[in-house]
């Protein structure tokens, strides 16, 4: 006996016994709540949304004045001579710091105890030391010479005229820079694995090739990011040779305050933003130069901040055309 044609079409229609319902396709995974995440926000956002109201309010902060200082001339003429000061230094002791580093791995003794001593030396003794001990090194000397050592001097040369103001300014940093750069170059010189060593001696190549094309590139990866840090705080131990009569960015923000005693407050607000600035330069400097030293070590490189911003922008467009569809 045949079956009627309609229920042959709603046995046909019938969904699988092993089919989800669509009160289940239509239901989505949740994501795990947070409650202590969200508090934790919250009181950020409120802490941060009162410290920029109090900011904009007080008018202790003199915003007026702030923006009357920012581009003054004399706070420009400083802030080029604090770059200079800073491009200057640290040219100079990263050179003596590679120099030092090679002199603490070299296989003499003397170099070795040499380099040792510069360091140990100049990482215990202040910065603002170095400085005041070098503006009154006339005092010590009061001519310098060059000749046979322990013989006649064939040239010699008046200490105060050699020693200006910048040219203090650049050496203290530089000695300073170079005991710290020292250590940052042998630490990543260091972390270059021992068998690249042997490797590269097996194929019999120079010491000096070695060095620059395989232990290098690869000692690169840890110097520099050790390296920025340490020329960010030199940006900011700039301020420092106010005190050998040099007018940086600082001296001239507070020789500023000095004649103008109502305006201190503005013209810190103005030393702190420029110093920001600056730091902040060096920071993106940092991330390219790091991302350029990481090729070959990473299968991927580490976004930009232009494919983050594009990659949240798409993610998000995707995730509403997803909520909407639904």
């Amino acid at each position: 006996m045949s079956e009627p044609p309609g229920a042959a079409v709603s046995l046909a229609e019938a969904p699988p016994a092993d089919a989800p319902s669509k009160s289940l396709i239509a239901q989505r995974v949740l994501p795990l709540h947070r409650p202590g995440r969200w508090i934790a926000t919250a009181v950020v956002l409120v802490l941060v949304a009162q410290i920029g109201h109090g900011l904009a309010t007080n008018p202790f902060f003199q915003w007026d004045r702030f923006r009357y200082w920012f581009l003054r001339p004399t706070v420009l003429d400083g802030l080029g001579v604090t770059l200079e000061v800073t491009a200057l230094s640290a040219v100079s002791g990263l050179v003596g710091g590679v120099v030092l580093a090679l002199g603490r791995l070299s296989g003499s003794p003397v170099l070795r105890a040499v380099s040792w001593t510069y360091t140990w030396l100049f990482r215990s003794v202040p910065l603002i030391v170095v400085l005041i001990f070098l503006y009154n090194f006339s005092a010590l000397y009061k001519t310098l010479s060059l000749g046979v050592p322990f013989g006649p001097a064939f040239v010699t040369f008046d200490e105060s005229k050699l020693a200006t103001d910048m040219a203090i300014a650049v050496v203290g940093l530089s000695l300073n820079e170079a005991a710290y750069a020292a250590e940052v170059v042998r630490g990543g010189i260091l972390s270059v694995d021992q068998g690249q060593h042997e490797a590269a001696a097996a194929l019999g190549l120079p010491r000096g090739y070695r060095f620059r094309r395989i232990v290098l590139p690869q000692a690169l990866r840890s110097i520099t990011p050790n390296y920025v840090n340490q020329l960010i705080g030199l940006v900011k131990s700039t301020s420092l040779v106010f005190y050998v009569s040099l007018l940086d960015l600082f001296g001239s923000v507070q020789t500023m305050g000095s004649t103008y005693p109502g305006d201190v407050v503005p013209l810190l607000l103005v030393a702190t933003v420029w110093y920001l600035i600056l730091t902040s330069a060096v920071s993106v400097v940092q991330f390219y130069v790091e991302r350029y030293v990481a090729r070959g070590a990473t299968r991927t490189l580490p976004p930009t901040p232009w494919q983050r911003a594009r990659a949240a922008v798409t993610g998000f467009r995707a995730r509403l055309r997803r909520e909407a569809a639904v």
